[in-house]
This record gives structure tokens, sequence and C-alpha cells, in this order.
């Protein structure tokens, strides 16, 4: 973040600079390649950052027989409904069963919007070459949808993403880099056989802007392909979210700051979330103005900035992203943020975030966007409280 971590809240300043500064040490989140050594003692660490009181008007959360939070792996079927793996909110057991697709999509101005993207579950927005961005989109619920898109070619470390969510990965192509990757996920090639099944182009855009699928056409090439469309038996799911008519509430976690505009520090598109307090959703903007999916503004529940060491394939354009050593990141729902370290469960395994006392971070129902970010650009990336405070 820019500048000083001072906050206002409840009428008194909360300095969090010392508190983030050893969060980073912790969380082992730096600018460098390198991530630095975690010190031997965390108890140590902590004692010397300074006790901090943390103001804020609280209300008393409704009544409710639902947990706290849903563990991972225990849902169960009721009156036809599952709980989603993706939202943590009830959907039809016929799609909470089945394995979601996770759709690349661009986000060049030639190619909004995305037709789609509303429906995703969980969004993953990284870096690719030359200053652009591009999505990955993971839906469940698309049957219906008669255009996804558009579709563009694959990058290596969103193949860990999709495994990650036991997704089937629909791509048109792929960079020389990530072509030796893609057996580790269950994908659909627009640059293979099944391209021509799984996807069209429309007339209204112009190559390579103009590539997309549909729901019937996913459906057709996972059974043409032989995917399993169930989840495997040993997934458990990804997040942990919040019980039924409660919120995971931040005031009280440490290292809380208000989080009323988060700005991952995109170059091209200028990305901002914006917090509505009316329907406590962050609405999203780029490009100058609001981000309009194919079915209406782009928001999100939940807001994740993954930090990750970053280089490029020899002397090429094409981005690294190292998304298995742990490095640092920002929590942010319901107009607050934490510092959050990541660890990856291994080479294919689901990524975990956790806040300063390395307790796994709830997430409150609806949608997650994940924003992945490279060390080197972590001055670049803002969240800002009220009256503009950093």
């Amino acid at each position: 973040m820019n500048g000083d971590y001072g906050r206002r809240m409840g009428g008194r300043t909360v300095i969090l600079t010392a508190l983030l500064g050893a969060a980073f040490l912790m969380s082992g989140c730096s600018r460098e390649t390198a991530a630095p050594e975690l010190p031997s003692q965390t108890e140590d660490l902590m004692e010397t950052v300074p006790v901090i009181e943390i103001y804020s008007d609280e209300e008393t959360a409704p009544e409710t027989d639902s947990p706290e939070y849903y563990p991972l792996g225990e849902r169960t079927a009721a009156e036809g409904k599952i709980r989603s793996y993706l939202t943590g909110q009830m959907v039809d057991e016929a799609v909470g069963k089945r394995r979601p697709v996770a759709v690349m999509m661009s986000n060049d101005k030639e190619a909004l919007p995305q037709y789609g993207i509303n429906r995703a579950g969980v969004v993953y927005e990284a870096p690719v070459e030359g200053g652009m961005n591009r999505y990955m989109a993971i839906l469940e619920n698309y049957d219906d949808l008669e255009r996804i898109g558009s579709v563009r070619s694959c990058r290596t470390y969103y193949i860990y993403f999709a495994r990650e969510f036991d997704a089937v990965y629909a791509h048109y192509g792929q960079s020389t880099f990530a072509k030796p990757e893609l057996v580790k996920v269950d994908n659909i090639n627009g640059l293979e056989a099944i391209g021509g099944t799984a996807y069209y182009r429309s007339k209204d855009k112009k190559q390579p802007h103009n590539a997309y699928t549909s729901g019937s056409r996913l459906n057709q090439s996972i059974e043409k392909m032989g995917y399993e469309t169930k989840y495997s038996d040993t997934y458990q799911g990804h997040y942990l979210f919040a019980g039924d008519g409660r919120e995971a509430v931040l005031d009280q976690r440490p290292g809380v700051m208000e989080a009323l505009t988060a700005k991952p520090g995109y170059a091209m598109n200028k990305a901002s979330f914006v917090y509505d307090p009316e329907d406590g959703l962050y609405h999203r903007y780029q490009y100058g103005s609001v981000h309009q999916g194919s079915e209406g503004p782009v928001t999100a529940k939940n807001i994740i900035f993954q930090y990750c060491q970053s280089g490029h394939y020899g002397s090429t354009d094409y981005l690294s992203f190292n998304v298995h050593t742990s490095e640092c990141g920002f929590f942010i729902t319901g107009g607050k943020a934490i510092p959050i370290s990541w660890e990856k469960d291994g080479d294919l395994g689901v990524t975990h975030y956790y806040d300063l006392e390395h307790n796994e971070i709830v997430l409150n129902q609806g949608q997650t966007w994940v924003c992945i970010i490279s060390t080197r650009d972590f001055d670049k990336s803002e969240i800002i409280g009220k009256d503009g405070e950093q």
C-alpha cells in the first residue's frame, strides 16, 4: 500500500504500520523473487508489535442455528439442494455436485462485455504479457447460457488455478510454455479437434475477440472428451464459508483496516472495487467506468489480493507467476480488509489463506474475485478507507 497505514475508526486513529510490517515478515511478502526466511519464533515477533485497539460500531448478530462456518468437505444435500463449493450458497443438487468449468476470458476493450462472467462463482484476474489482464471465470450454473466468453488462450498459472477447483478448463489455444502443463488438467482446447464442437465465432467482433462457447457446447464437449462430470471423491472444496444467516465480520481481526475502495494496481484496465454498504457488495470499475458483464454490472462479495513472485520466460514478454511459494495478501469483505498469508497444498492442491494468527479465513457467501498481483507491483496496489485514507 502507498503511504502510512493510519486509519481513523470510531473517532480514533489506529496506526497499523507496525502490525502490517510484522505481517509481511511473517507471511513472506517481498518485492524480490526470493522469499525471505520466516522468523523462528512468531510469538517473539508479535511481542514487539504495539497493542492496538480497534473501535467499530458492532451490531448484534441475528440468532441462527447455523454454524459460524462450514468446514471443508462437510455438505449434505437437502430438499434437492446442496451447498456450492464456489459460493457457499445452496444450489440445485445437480449443479452443486457437478464439476464446474473454468473459462479463460479476454479483457481487451475490443472484447467487452464478457458474456457469462456475472454467473461465475469465482473469478481469477491476472496479468499476461503486454500489460493486459485475462480472467478465468469458474462457473457451475451455465447450462442456459448461449454465449460465454470471448474465450482466449491459456497461460501456465491458470492451469493450477483450475485444478484447485477440480474444474474442466476451457481455453482457445495456449502459450508455448503452458502447453506441456496442460496434461495436469482436463481441458477443452479450441486448437484441437474438439474446438469445432466447443467453440464458435461470432460475426459482431473481429478475431481474436470473437471466439465463444455456450452451456450446451461445453456439456457436449465434456461428454465427447469422456471427462468425469462429478467432483472427485477426494475433493473437499476450496473455501470456508460463513454459516447461513451469518456474516464473516473482520472488525476484530488482526490488522483490520477500512476498505471502501480496493485497487489491485493493474496498468491497463485501471481496475477498482468500490464498496456499497446498501447491498454489501464491491462494485467493479475498469477503463474509467462501471464494469459491465452480459447480465449487468460486475460485483463481488469477497476480494482476495494474492501477491506472487513473478518473472519472465527467458527473454520473452510471457509472464511466469510462482503460485507455489507462500507470500502475502489481503482479504477484503464488508468494507474492511485484513492482511493475510497464503499457502498452497502441494503441487496441484488448494491454496489456503490465513490471517495473522494463522487462522484460515472465512469468506462470506457469494462471489469471490481473486486478483493475482506481482510482489514487484506491491506498491501499486491500494486499499482506501474514508476520506481517501490509505
